[in-house]
């Protein structure tokens, strides 16, 4: 179902059991120019021998083939992929299973058609995509452990994870970069002893909206 290529296109993989839905997602992407639809399949293990060449796979929560989205998206961070998860969003635990695993964000199939060509764009560049369905995912999660950041902790973090560099973060803090540097590391060190890793800066804007540190996202 692949579309022709266009120069420097995102590459985009579609995962989705339904082939209807298959049908209707290369339709919904078959005239933008700055995507192409490489692979469509019916389950994870047969998209990762193209893994090299996706940008950013689309990935319905729930599929037939009696795998988990746990165990999917294991699978395919294994191979560095990104992934936005496309679904239904009718079961609030594997909502919640997609947002821990480390999804960019959760995207309902029944969104507008620009919603979802927007968050098929800012995953696929690896920003997070931060809808009401994955702020009400983290919301409703019985599982996050505390970090135990300090006031100035969140400080930072608020200020890092909202997408300010580090020397803007520096100054409106009163710090030294370095000292911001060094915060940051303290900052993901605790979040992974919280069982929380925060191995990137879309990770932080995550555990930040988590923890109220940042808002989450507008209706």
């Amino acid at each position: 179902m692949a579309g022709d290529s266009g120069v420097g296109a995102l590459r985009i993989a579609h995962v989705d059991d339904h082939e209807t839905v298959q049908l209707g997602f290369a339709f919904l992407l078959a005239d933008q120019p700055d995507i192409t639809l490489v692979s469509s399949v019916f389950t994870v293990d047969d998209l990762v021998p193209r893994l090299g060449e996706i940008d950013l796979v689309v990935l319905d929560i729930r599929l037939s083939d009696g795998s988990t989205i746990e165990r999917n998206l294991a699978l395919l961070q294994q191979h560095d992929a990104r992934v936005l998860a496309f679904t239904a969003a009718d079961n609030p635990a594997e909502l919640r299973a997609a947002s821990r695993a480390g999804v960019l964000g959760i995207v309902r199939k029944s969104e507008s058609r620009d919603v979802i060509l927007e968050a098929i764009r800012s995953a696929a560049r690896g920003s997070t995509v931060a809808t009401t369905e994955w702020a009400a995912a983290l919301d409703a999660d019985p599982l996050l452990s505390s970090a135990g950041l300090s006031p100035k902790e969140r400080e930072v973090l608020a200020l890092y994870a909202a997408g300010d560099k580090s020397v803007t973060v520096a100054h409106r803090a009163g710090l030294s970069a370095a000292t911001v540097a060094e915060y940051v590391r303290r900052i993901r060190y605790k979040y992974a002893i919280a069982g929380r890793p925060a191995a990137t800066k879309v990770d932080l804007y995550k555990r930040a909206v988590e923890d109220g540190i940042l808002p989450s996202p507008e209706p």
